[in-house]
């Protein structure tokens, strides 16, 4: 048995992603970050499958493209269907921001 709140560092220089459970069409991921975005080279997140994520801790800015963009706070939680492309824009700096992420296929 593990804690989704244990073992996250006070600082980090990368983002950290653990696969917590991975199952056919089902993939479950604890993500910490800490000021950690995604690429300036202006790429965007495309993924196959849906994803579901949850902000356990810290807060994040998530755009989406030709859409605005969104603050998360902790508790907040949204789908981002398949192929919608976004990007995450901003993550707490001084704190861990902790997100549980589902990727899910139809």
């Amino acid at each position: 048995m593990d804690n989704i709140f244990s073992h996250i560092a006070n600082h980090l220089d990368q983002e950290i992603v653990t696969n917590l459970l991975q199952k056919n069409n089902l993939r479950i991921e604890r993500i910490v970050s800490h000021g950690q975005i995604a690429p300036l080279d202006g790429s965007w997140y495309d993924q196959a499958e849906n994803e579901w994520v949850l902000l356990l801790e810290g807060e994040a800015r998530l755009a989406f493209e030709n859409q605005a963009e969104i603050t998360l706070h902790k508790g907040d939680f949204l789908e981002i269907p398949a192929h919608q492309k976004h990007r995450v824009t901003w993550t707490t700096p001084k704190q861990a921001t902790l997100w549980l992420a589902i990727f899910y296929t139809d």
